[in-house]
């Protein structure tokens, strides 16, 4: 399994995590394998605790098919969930396919889900399938307190087209993400608890034409869907900001270029770190239980307890932010697809991310 083969990276970037900004290595790539070979993504990763949903709808039902993780051991799908010849798991989805119900985002993703005893998976509306922060009032209720996820990763390509590409999602990908479940029958009007947010999204963007690309995170206010103060803040890593059209230059990450990331939520704060070859490696932390942001600043805007009460998991994959959507808000970009693969993919309306490294863990203790 790549878990094991990868524990003197996740020794090495925990550590990074008390040391501040200094250089760090990205590991190697794993031995090659048979190019004919149809390994699936399971049988080099473990999967186990994850399902993924892709942009496809072969089983003919009108939505987007997701394979759990018990088939997921064993599946792969060629164009947009395979290994390459390396043993790297490559994801990949056009800006026009199937997709969720509730999004406009096409997305090769893997979702977090986690196994009982006897190796079922909780429904989406138990909070034994989610991780809660350590103040939640129900803590006890839930399968963990807290969570780790921790990957190396490349970026392939980013869609190249948009009608509105001075919008901010356009010409970019999340790469993982930590999402608070949807929970209809569980809203709140005053707060944004079961609407279903997102108080992490990693983003790679990269204009046209530029030779490196941004790194950066974002958080998603907890705020019902329609209060007009729901917006994403984000923070930077290597490059630009979501909406800087400058060229990054050299402090920017190139296409095809190695990057890696530690999410680790324990008590109630978030702690990042972003580390690549060349680069310093970049820290971050803030609080998901009131609207103090990563700079330390009270958001007045934000829910005063910000995720305290939200069932949360983790994704990471290839989720496109190229929405083929035109609307007026800045969510849409209105970015071209056909919806045929062979022909959005020479046009350059895809997006590819490659993963030499993913891995679910427990909470990292930080002193």
């Amino acid at each position: 399994m790549r878990s094991r083969d990868s524990l003197w990276l996740i020794a090495a970037m925990a550590a990074a995590l008390t040391t501040g900004c200094s250089e760090n290595s990205a590991p190697s790539s794993s031995p090659k394998r048979d190019a004919s070979s149809k390994t699936a993504p399971g049988e080099v990763f473990d999967l186990s605790s994850w399902n993924i949903l892709l942009p496809v709808d072969l089983d003919k039902d009108g939505k987007a098919d997701r394979v759990d993780n018990e088939a997921l051991s064993h599946y792969q799908l060629d164009e947009f969930f395979y290994l390459d010849d390396e043993n790297n798991m490559v994801f990949a989805a056009a800006n026009k396919a199937f997709t969720s119900p509730t999004s406009t985002n096409t997305r090769s993703e893997l979702r977090q889900v986690y196994v009982g005893e006897s190796g079922e998976v909780p429904s989406l509306d138990d909070p034994r399938n989610y991780f809660a922060l350590a103040s939640h009032p129900n803590s006890e209720d839930f399968a963990a307190l807290g969570g780790r996820l921790t990957a190396t990763l490349k970026v392939n390509h980013v869609s190249t087209n948009a009608k509105y590409g001075d919008k901010p999602p356009a010409y970019s990908v999340v790469v993982g993400q930590i999402h608070a479940a949807k929970l209809d029958d569980m809203k709140t009007e005053t707060s944004g608890f079961g609407w279903g947010n997102e108080p992490l999204k990693i983003y790679y963007k990269k204009y046209p034409g530029h030779q490196t690309g941004s790194v950066f995170w974002n958080y998603e206010r907890n705020l019902p869907e329609a209060a007009p103060n729901r917006i994403d803040i984000a923070y930077g890593v290597w490059g630009n900001g979501w909406e800087n059209d400058a060229d990054p230059g050299v402090n920017g990450i190139a296409l095809g270029e190695e990057f890696s990331y530690i999410v680790n939520v324990y008590g109630d704060t978030m702690y990042l770190t972003f580390s690549a070859h060349n680069h310093p490696t970049v820290n971050h932390q803030i609080n998901l239980a009131d609207n103090i942001d990563a700079n330390g600043r009270v958001d007045g805007h934000d829910d005063p307890v910000g995720y305290k009460n939200d069932w949360l998991f983790f994704k990471a994959g290839a989720y496109n932010q190229c929405s083929t959507k035109d609307a007026p808000t800045f969510r849409y970009p209105a970015c071209p697809g056909t919806g045929d693969w062979e022909t959005d993919k020479a046009d350059g309306n895809y997006t590819s991310v490659t993963f030499s490294h993913l891995q679910l863990g427990h909470a990292h203790v930080v002193e």
